[in-house]
């Protein structure tokens, strides 16, 4: 018991965790004073690997383990949990941390809040008003995006100052992997991309088609560049000056097929556009999608035909948001 009375009984400290650096395990081992358990909720769960999401779920959770581990916390009062993100349904994903938390907690309703409001990226602190907030007090500059960023750049000596020794390496071994090389060929690019660019992020414009067939399955494409290389994407294409944007989702889609962007059985979409415009979409600067729903009255032929649920199924393959786009462009509601 506290001088202020008793411990919640269990608290929630939700983030990506991508890695843990060493003021995610101050954060942790201060929220073991306040709370009875501590339920870790680690999100972008089943994303593609990318330089933003390198490490899975699993992953982390070993990550987290290990960097607990150093500082002497009690696991036995750790509880892991992870949620995917749904980045243009927010009230989807706030169910699915609430439904998370229940299943660890068994209902309890003595749950708080662990967190620090440091900027934009805490704003879900403010998205469960049931549960009561508990500040930390560990104020720290550490970023995990700092922390990737060296690690892609073979800066290590920086890397080991801002994680703990196990959580070290963790990482130190995972550069043995061919998942490593893969993230690291998308950082050189990366590099490239940003020196040629001058000025970074670039504002770009992309139309994408999700183009469904007779029997219902939807077509996607496999990247071939990177970033995101080998990943099913659909398909998309940079608008052209001369062209409208219903215009270049035409001419994807028709690549795609196999066929001419004429092609009377390619069928025009009955909706406008829905615009998917998150700022940090996509890696590859700041790309705004428009999203047009059309239809081929065509022979379903090929690889890349996927009924809604095999699409839905493997949210790891899937470029960028593209999951995303797929939750809204497959549901029951979405125009065919």
């Amino acid at each position: 018991m506290s001088a202020l009375g008793p411990l919640p009984a269990f608290g929630v400290y939700i983030g990506r965790f991508q890695p843990p650096h060493a003021a995610h395990l101050r954060v942790m081992e201060e929220a073991l004073e306040k709370v009875g358990t501590l339920i870790v909720v680690i999100g972008s769960a089943r994303a593609p690997r990318t330089l933003k999401n390198p490490w899975t779920a699993g992953e982390r959770q070993e990550l987290l383990s290990a960097g607990l581990r150093d500082v002497g916390a009690d696991l036995r009062r750790v509880r892991f949990a992870a949620v995917p993100d749904h980045p243009y349904d927010e009230e989807r994903w706030q169910r699915e941390v609430r439904a998370v938390v229940a299943a660890q907690t068994g209902g309890a309703s003595e749950v708080a809040l662990m967190g620090h409001l440091k900027d934009d990226s805490s704003y879900y602190l403010r998205s469960f008003p049931e549960w009561p907030f508990l500040p930390t007090a560990v104020v720290s500059p550490l970023s995990a995006t700092d922390v990737r960023r060296a690690y892609f750049a073979g800066k290590l000596e920086a890397v080991a100052g801002m994680v703990s020794p196990a959580v070290f390496a963790w990482l130190d071994a995972f550069r043995q992997t061919s998942d490593f090389a893969e993230l690291e060929a998308d950082a050189a690019w990366l590099r490239g991309a940003q020196a040629e660019a001058g000025t970074w992020p670039p504002l770009r414009v992309e139309a994408l088609a999700a183009v469904r067939g007779p029997a219902g399955r939807v077509r996607l494409v496999r990247r071939h560049e990177r970033p995101g290389r080998g990943l099913w994407t659909l398909p998309g294409a940079e608008v052209l000056p001369a062209e409208t944007l219903a215009a270049a989702a035409r001419r994807a889609a028709a690549a795609a097929l196999g066929v001419t962007p004429s092609d009377p059985a390619l069928l025009p979409s009955p909706a406008p556009a829905t615009v998917y415009d998150a700022p940090g979409r996509s890696e590859r600067g700041r790309v705004i999608a428009h999203v047009f729903a059309l239809a081929w009255a065509g022979e379903e032929e090929g690889e890349g035909w996927l009924t809604p649920a095999q699409a839905l199924a493997q949210p790891e393959e899937l470029f960028e948001d593209t999951h995303a786009l797929l939750e809204q462009a497959l549901s029951p509601a979405a125009p065919r």
